[in-house]
């Protein structure tokens, strides 16, 4: 079983969705069913081999598995190094399950090209499945740069009016990070001679290089995260891009910047991320209360909760670098939690203005009595949001206050008001929409449909199972968190 190479199938069989959809002949009438189906059985089928990789991961052991070795330019030492950990293989696991959920949202709509933004999807999965199995660094930038191509044009294509200014800023934002992260991977590479991950991983950094190497990085990921003030190409991106984007980019996209925390800056510049550690926990106090307060005063429903996702990975950063079981357990569990949260709640938005074409919240009033089913949903994926204790939300949030409160009390006091602010926003947005009189947009919108209560109850059953029984996904990645502390 192992001797199959699971990782690169994950990696290339999207690209044989794509071949297959090239094949498709544009004059069938049946053309844009049958891109859907194959880009659906695409990551349906990934998704399985997902799941067959997660069934024979050894969950007692902490290092790389599933490793993939090819030498691609001998001279360089550049390898195409694959292999994945926990921590690896649980983002993994989230891609390949919001994927299919996009594919799904997509079915019943009418938008234009529907085999390039098919097409699209699924260059996003091949890129982000292959950045979170990369071990060499050089391969790493590969992937974690291709992400950006298609998702670009899922905003600037299929966006909404003011997408080609969305879309630009998106690019030129983390594109301007990520070649601050080049020259440090270069850096790397000039200093140890190889870029393989294992063996850079084993060499101690001089104090000053492990600075400069951190903020080379820091420089990418603060902007994928993003970090305050890092973050003002998000709201944009957000507003303009479909709905499908706005999950993927909520869901995955923006958990890059995390993952790169933990996989490269915490265990290769381990004196510089100490060193960095007081301005990291400033950056992100001020992006859990200022722009909370920035959320609160919002009237564009994608926008709120777009500012929401900054505030909630102000959480994720002070976990990571309070370098404590509690705090990295807690950033991890955070991370994968708020990606199905913020998916669900950008869907859940999305369904309200794909059929009324309003963004605005002062739209709606009243909703509840023509939405009952619709109204449930959004509940329960609010009270995620803001941390109810047995929904997902609660278990990342608790987990790092307590390795907050280890450090600091008076973060932990500051980080606490963000809980209090959360359910502010979050419950005022639901009031809005759903209670009072109902008005005449509201009056217009019909429940959900059979088809759309299966997407949403596949959400829903992640956001309660892992609120309730969180050890369901801790034994994914505990070994490889725990390994964090140990280096």
């Amino acid at each position: 079983m192992f001797n199959i190479p699971f990782l690169s199938i994950l990696i290339i069989f999207p690209l044989i969705g794509i071949f297959v959809i090239f094949l498709l002949d544009k004059k069938d009438e049946k053309y844009n069913k049958k891109v859907k189906e194959i880009g659906l059985w695409t990551t349906l089928v990934n998704l399985l081999f997902s799941l067959i990789i997660f069934y024979n991961f050894d969950f007692t052991e902490s290092n790389f598995q599933f490793i993939e070795n090819l030498p691609i330019i001998d001279d360089l030492n550049v390898n195409y190094y694959l292999g994945i950990d926990g921590i690896s293989l649980s983002f993994i696991l989230l891609t390949t399950f919001l994927i299919p959920i996009c594919i799904l949202s997509i079915w019943n709509k009418g938008y234009k090209q529907i085999n390039y933004l098919i097409i699209s999807f699924l260059l996003i999965e091949l890129f982000l499945i292959g950045l979170f199995s990369s071990l060499d660094l050089f391969i790493f930038y590969i992937f974690f740069e291709g992400s950006l191509i298609p998702m670009f044009f899922i905003i600037g294509i299929w966006g909404g009016v003011n997408r080609t200014y969305a879309a630009y800023k998106f690019f030129l934002y983390t594109l301007l990070g990520s070649l601050l992260m080049l020259l440090g991977v270069l850096t790397i590479y000039l200093y140890t001679g190889t870029s393989n991950f294992i063996l850079i991983n084993k060499i101690d950094f001089p104090f000053f290089l492990q600075l400069w190497l951190f903020l080379s990085f820091f420089a990418s990921f603060a902007v994928k995260l993003p970090m305050w003030p890092f973050h003002t190409w998000l709201p944009d991106a957000h507003v303009e891009a479909p709905t499908e984007g706005s999950v993927i980019l909520a869901g995955i996209l923006l958990k890059l910047g995390g993952y790169g925390f933990l996989r490269f800056s915490l265990p290769l510049f381990p004196d510089a991320v100490e060193f960095f550690s007081p301005f990291i926990f400033f950056l992100s106090i001020v992006a859990i209360i200022y722009i909370s307060l920035i959320t609160l005063v919002q009237t564009d429903i994608k926008k709120l909760i777009a500012y929401s996702s900054v505030a909630h990975m102000g959480f994720v950063t002070l976990g990571i670098f309070s370098r404590n079981i509690e705090g990295l357990h807690g950033s991890m569990f955070q991370m994968i939690s708020h990606g199905i949260i913020s998916a669900a709640l950008f869907l859940c938005a999305g369904y309200l203005i794909e059929r009324t074409g309003k963004k605005n919240i002062n739209s709606y009033s009243g909703l509840w009595k023509k939405t009952p089913i619709f109204g449930s949903f959004f509940f329960i994926y609010i009270m995620g949001g803001i941390a109810f204790p047995g929904t997902t939300g609660f278990i990342g949030e608790f987990l790092i206050m307590i390795g907050i409160f280890k450090i600091k009390f008076y973060l932990a006091f500051l980080a606490g008001t963000g809980i209090i602010l959360s359910a502010a926003y979050f419950l005022w947005l639901y009031n809005r929409i759903f209670f009072g009189n109902t008005n005449i947009i509201s009056s217009s919108i019909e429940d959900l449909n059979s088809y759309e209560i299966i997407i949403f109850s596949l959400l829903l059953l992640f956001v309660i199972s892992f609120g309730i029984y969180p050890d369901l996904f801790i034994k994914i990645y505990e070994l490889s968190i725990n390994q964090l502390i140990i280096n």
